[in-house]
């Protein structure tokens, strides 16, 4: 593709123009033309007065209203004031052609024809394709789509003899609330706003047309109409750099053609906060010229517009500023008198007049504006403009903008409940009928039509809204003028319906701005951009899946709908297997667990992370977030293992002490010593199961077992201290470091496993299996602190060894027998590493500062690593899947898909015991409904929730009443262990809040 810079021809002409090398693109122009292009201009230039030079420089507003009194006007402005340009608008292509064959007869000089067609000529002409504004043109992801669109802009407007487009807009629409810009503006991302400037361009210039960009230096985040006053931009430079002037910088170098000058006022470009950006030699010349080295045509916005209209000597500043070519709309003879005055009363040199003059004559000439000059054929002029190509560019545009946004939980393609009918509720006084009847047409259930306008009275929005709450699945459409629709925000938010709820909107982005609260509620939305009726028969067939939609959102939707965001449908696509809305849970509520994972993928509270929600046993939410790690980029998948910590204590070892209790085998009541002979002779001999269980057995929280394998000689001062030093490297919390170089007890320590050191903690680190042993009987000589609730994990390494007492086999053997295995869980297990590579495994820490690694697939908890990973309170790895499948199975009474692991008498009495003296049951955590600040649960969980919590940064929790498993799997270690942010932000507790807003 040929880029399309004219000014490069130029550089052999005059002294300034070897500056042009700034812009680096070739011409669309044959070099050959050079000598016979200063030729021209020096010839045209040399029969012009000085008052001819100037009117060189006006471009002249006009209607394209070819009657008697503007076609005199037309041969007056031409023969008298030479003037540069015209600028038609309000009229028909013909009349257009009729006036311009006018000019160009009674011109000496050719006239520069040009055109303000942001979207082609139906922004000024009527019967002329009606091409889609920027803001949707801003939603497709092709840019040759933007690029053939700009080509074909051309071709229509050479047809009528315009060879200049005050287009495109360059603005980055930063403030919704922008009187002026917004549809205009291609987005908010001021990097994809620039693609799409230099694909339209590009386009344009390589068809014939010269592109403008427009409002330098940025007109995107203003609240005030240039038409109406003057806009302030108050940003430093720093900004205005990474976004207002971003586009324009890259047109630049692009080697485009030319830019519009906004009346702006920017006080970090122009400290004179009187003047405006159209009339700053700062920013016109020294900024956009000397800066930024743009050597094409510059203009001015219109000079009647209020942001400058009433400054004394307008058109002269505007001269001054730099401005090659000034838009003068009612006054010209004015603006040329005024332009007379200021040179011969020194004010504007001479020679800055003939200097524009000449380069405009040259753009004249590379244009094609040369004689002889053959007369438009008026005759036929709209069907050469309209043809079936054009009618089909259209029409492709439309449908690659049309965004989906939401999808959540793939309630598109829809899909009807049964045969219950779908309900179509018409908002807004636009015509959507050709929408309803594709409906109809695609729908393999009755459609039902129902109309709210700004007619319909309080009783029957009422009875409107009871209406709804009868059906299963609801559309929305939105069509009218984006402006009305805030009449139905307040009907469409307070609509309070147990049923997914897909919009379509007719109508601009600006249309969903006022239903902010209501899109809350939306399952979906399919953004149309406009009601043409080729567009409404597309909405509808991206509704059902039938044809394909890729749009990406231009501007964002509040906090909603983020710029950027757009689902992807693709004809036969399947919708999601479960919809909330049919388990009884509303789905915009379930959505919003999405954004409480990715604030704290933001705030690196972990790296990665799995959620799951079952309903019933069906899982309606079920996603995956994140990377394994920060170095590792690998997207956590669903069958991704993660480090349980100690929700292994439930999902094991409470698993194995229930299944006992359920054959006879095990008493509550029964003390722990009957079972451990090395407890008999302690103070713990009459510690009973139940204690055990609840925490109340006295034993301490935890014991260091780990510096029992240390050797005490190797450590510098003590093993941990607050501050680093060259001995203590290895932080473990925000103020703890630990010794780095310490060296094990000999003996107890090996690279390589053996029948004597079999414990593996580690890659090339085994214990030995003695140490085992060491564990335990550090716990029979600890001091216990009564019959007291304390957390401890030492109760569940205990409750292990009870458990290997009684089964005859050891505690990873026996629950992969009784439950595991029958149950068809392929990736719960102890020593994940035995059957599947560390690729499958989420890290859990780095540098760990007992093994001094990295560590994944080898269980963080030291006591458990100390007891070869095999542990009563810890070491058991899986997947969110999997683990929901386990406590599916307790919330079943013991059974799943119809096989028994318990009795439902088991269940009851595990799951609802709750201790006298503390929160917790029988080995599972509880609520805490009398003290919020300590509760491990939502505020809205009751008291029948059962589950546990993980130190790497898991949950499982299980609702009886409302009959769900909530599943949160993280390792927030990673890469740092004293990482607290995910219990600080209370994502795991926000998470399951959501859960239930979304049962209410």
């Amino acid at each position: 593709m040929k880029r399309t810079l004219l000014l490069l021809l130029i550089t052999l002409f005059w002294g300034y123009v070897p500056l042009l090398c700034a812009q680096t693109e070739a011409s669309f122009l044959p070099s050959a033309a050079d000598a016979r292009c200063r030729q021209w201009v020096d010839s045209v230039f040399a029969g012009l007065s000085l008052q001819e030079k100037v009117g060189q420089l006006i471009v002249t507003t006009f209607p394209a209203k070819a009657d008697k009194q503007n076609k005199k006007q037309i041969r007056d402005l031409v023969k008298k004031y030479k003037i540069g340009g015209l600028l038609f608008a309000e009229g028909t292509p013909e009349e257009q052609a009729i006036l311009t064959n006018i000019a160009q007869k009674n011109s000496k000089v050719p006239v520069m024809i040009t055109f303000d067609g942001e979207w082609g000529l139906s922004m000024r002409l009527e019967g002329t394709p009606y091409f889609p504004k920027n803001a949707a043109l801003g939603c497709i992801e092709d840019n040759n789509l933007i690029y053939e669109y700009g080509r074909e802009v051309a071709r229509e407007f050479r047809e009528l003899g315009v060879y200049v487009n005050f287009a495109p807009d360059a603005d980055v629409n930063t403030n919704p609330l922008n009187p002026v810009i917004h549809v205009r503006s291609f987005g908010e991302d001021a990097k994809k706003v620039a693609e799409k400037v230099l694909a339209y361009s590009r386009g344009l210039e390589s068809g014939g047309v010269l592109s403008v960009s427009k409002h330098f230096p940025g007109h995107g985040d203003t609240d005030v109409d240039s038409h109406k006053g003057l806009p302030v931009l108050y940003y430093n430079r720093e900004r205005l750099d990474s976004v207002e002037l971003y586009p324009f910088r890259e047109m630049v170098r692009a080697g485009l053609g030319g830019v519009m000058v906004g009346h702006l006022q920017v006080p970090a470009l122009e400290p004179d906060n009187k003047t405006a950006s159209s009339l700053s030699r700062s920013v016109v010349t020294g900024l956009l010229k000397d800066e930024m080295g743009f050597r094409g045509l510059v203009f001015t916005d219109a000079l009647d517009m209020k942001g400058v209209s009433s400054v004394p000597q307008v058109t002269t500043k505007a001269l001054l500023a730099g401005n090659d070519m000034v838009l003068v709309q009612y006054n010209t003879e004015n603006a040329v008198k005024e332009v007379l005055d200021a040179v011969k009363d020194g004010v504007l040199p001479e020679s800055e007049v003939e200097d524009k003059c000449r380069k405009i004559l040259t753009y004249k000439y590379l244009l094609g504006l040369r004689q002889p000059r053959p007369q438009l054929q008026v005759s036929g002029m709209s069907y050469r403009i309209h043809t079936d190509e054009a009618r089909a560019l259209v029409t492709k545009l439309r449908q690659a903008a049309v965004t989906v946004l939401g999808n959540h939980f793939g309630i598109l393609p829809l899909t009807p409940v049964g045969g219950a009918p779908i309900a179509v509720l018409s908002v807004g006084e636009g015509n959507d009928s050709i929408f309803i009847e594709e409906m109809k047409k695609l729908s393999p259930v009755p459609v039902e039509h129902l109309r709210l306008t700004r007619e319909t009275t309080a009783d029957a929005r009422r009875e409107l809204a009871r209406k709804l709450a009868d059906y299963r699945r609801i559309v929305i459409s939105v069509s009218g003028r984006d402006a009305d629709v805030v009449a139905y925000a307040d009907f469409l938010a307070e609509l309070d319906l147990s049923v997914p709820l897909v919009y379509a909107f007719f109508t601009s982005y600006r249309g969903m701005q006022p239903l902010e609260p209501a899109l809350k509620q939306a399952s979906a939305v399919v953004l149309g951009h406009s009601s043409e009726a080729d567009i409404q028969q597309y909405a509808a067939g991206v509704i059902f899946a039938k044809v394909p939609a890729q749009g990406k959102l231009s501007m964002s939707i509040g906090a909603l709908y983020r710029a950027g965001e757009g689902s992807i449908i693709t004809p036969g696509m399947k919708p999601g297997n479960i919809i909330p809305e049919d388990m009884g849970m509303k789905s915009y509520e379930l959505h919003q667990i999405d954004a409480i994972v990715r604030a704290g993928l933001d705030a690196k509270a972990y790296p990665g992370c799995q959620v799951l929600v079952l309903k019933d046993g069906q899982p309606v939410y079920d996603k995956c977030f994140g990377t394994h790690s920060d170095k590792d980029t690998t997207a956590v998948r669903p069958t991704d293992m993660f480090d349980l910590a100690s929700l292994t204590k439930t999902t094991a070892t409470l698993l194995a002490v229930m299944k006992l209790y359920d054959e006879g085998k095990l008493k509550l009541t029964d003390k722990a010593s009957q079972y451990l002979p090395f407890l008999r002779n302690t103070n713990k001999k009459n510690i009973t199961i139940k204690e055990l269980l609840l925490h109340e057995s006295g034993l301490p929280p935890y014991i260091r077992f780990y510096l029992e394998a240390i050797d005490p000689n190797s450590v510098q001062g003590p093993y941990a201290q607050s501050w680093v030093d060259k001995w203590h490297r290895t932080q473990v919390s925000e103020h703890s470091y630990y010794c780095s170089d310490f060296k094990f007890k000999k003996g107890l320590v090996s690279a390589k496993g053996s029948s004597v050191y079999t414990l593996h903690v580690a890659d090339d680190m085994w214990l030995n299996k003695s140490f085992k042993n060491t564990i335990l009987q550090k716990i029979a000589r600890c001091d216990v602190d009564g019959k007291r609730y304390v957390y401890s994990d030492l109760g569940f390494i205990l409750l292990q060894q009870v458990v290997e007492a009684v089964a005859k086999l050891p505690m990873d053997l026996y629950v992969a027998k009784e439950f595991y295995a029958p149950m068809g869980l392929q990736r719960t297990m102890y020593l994940p590493l035995l059957r599947y590579s560390k690729l499958e495994i989420m890290p859990t820490a780095a540098n760990d500062f007992l093994r001094r690694q990295d560590l994944c697939g080898y269980v963080h908890d030291e006591a458990a690593a100390c007891m070869g990973g095999i542990s009563g309170n810890a070491g058991l790895f899986s997947t969110a899947t999997e683990v929901a499948k386990i406590y599916q199975m307790l919330l079943n009474g013991g059974e799943l898909n119809g096989k028994r692991y318990l009795s439902e008498a088991t269940c009851r009495l595990f799951t609802t015991e709750t201790s006298a003296i503390s929160r917790r049951g029988l080995g599972f955590d509880k609520p805490y409904l009398s003290d919020l600040k300590n509760n491990p649960c939502a505020p809205s969980a009751t008291s029948a929730v059962y589950g546990h919590t993980g130190f790497t940064g898991t949950c499982t929790w299980v609702d009886p009443v409302n009959r769900t498993v909530y599943v949160f799997l993280s390792n927030r270690l990673c890469p740092n262990v004293w990482n607290t942010k995910l219990g600080e932000m209370n994502i795991r507790t926000n998470i399951q809040e959501a859960i239930y807003k979304s049962l209410k």
